[in-house]
């Protein structure tokens, strides 16, 4: 995660970079049908960039939206799964994967919400991973009628603090970027990092390498473009009314199991699930187990 005390996350990159997201309030439009959609990708201009996407299957649609640190094929094994009962969409948000950097002011939000305008999605599942859970906090708050439901892994949440053990081991993960512009060495830093993927999650570890690896950019998002939202997050969580669904590893840095324990009390009914001998990234790490969890939540009444 990246934070300065001025922006939320900015100088702790990567663990989950919460970039600020203030979205358009003004009422959604889009259509409601999500099914009999077709397999596809492309790439959509959001006035100064243009967002990588990628959507599979049929049904209610489902959007995967990734953390700070990766960008959308972190969801690989919820790609697979999820698609053969959902309509499935990712995407780079922009300066990740194959989206283009920002240029201008943006928001994160804004984005979303033309992506899903032109995708023809009325009503979706959410599912955001530590600075994208912030994101669909965001979302929801914005466009209320699209939230349908809410899955928020690892999050966290805009308006509260992080402890001086978290941003000291940012400081040191990024160090190498800081001094040297040495991504390698900054990369094997967050690959080794015992928070983000948990001791013997080894192939999730592997992934997670190559993923930076090919796309090294990831770790030098220019988050001075993002626009910050109205109000903090933090305080507008009662508003929230979609079934939200908190998921958190069980080794992940205390920050995260914090700002998780927050988001439960502020959001109405949230539920928390703790998955274990996984760090942040769970879906990565114990996908098997994340998946049958998000199944059972999209099945629940």
């Amino acid at each position: 995660m990246r934070r300065s005390t001025a922006r939320p996350l900015a100088v702790c990159a990567l663990i989950s970079v919460l970039t600020f997201q203030a979205g358009g309030r003004q009422a959604s439009h889009a259509p409601q049908g999500a099914s009999g959609q077709e397999d596809g990708s492309g790439l959509l201009d959001v006035g100064g960039a243009k967002l990588y996407y990628e959507t599979r299957g049929n049904g209610l649609a489902v959007v995967l939206i990734h953390d700070g640190l990766v960008h959308r094929e972190t969801w690989d094994r919820q790609w697979e799964a999820l698609s053969k009962q959902h309509r499935v969409i990712r995407y780079d948000r922009r300066g990740y994967g194959r989206s283009e950097p920002p240029r201008q002011p943006y928001s994160d939000v804004e984005d979303l919400h033309a992506l899903l305008r032109h995708l023809r999605v009325g009503r979706a599942t959410l599912v955001g991973s530590s600075a994208g859970g912030n994101l669909v906090m965001e979302y929801a708050l914005a466009h209320p009628q699209v939230a349908e439901r809410l899955v928020l892994v690892g999050p966290v949440v805009y308006g509260l603090g992080f402890s001086e053990h978290f941003q000291q081991r940012n400081r040191e993960n990024l160090r190498p970027l800081v001094e040297k512009k040495d991504v390698a060495a900054t990369i094997a830093n967050w690959v080794r990092d015992p928070y983000i993927i948990a001791p013997g999650n080894d192939e999730a570890r592997k992934r997670l390498e190559e993923l930076l690896v090919k796309n090294p950019h990831n770790l030098t998002h220019p988050f001075n473009f993002t626009k910050p939202p109205e109000r903090p997050t933090l305080s507008r969580l009662g508003e929230i009314k979609a079934p939200t669904l908190i998921v958190v590893g069980e080794a992940d840095i205390p920050d995260v199991h914090a700002h998780a324990g927050a988001i439960q009390a502020g959001i109405p009914n949230a539920r928390r699930v703790i998955i274990p001998k996984a760090g942040h990234l769970p879906y990565a790490e114990r996908a098997e187990d994340f998946n049958r969890i998000v199944f059972d939540f999209l099945g629940s009444p």
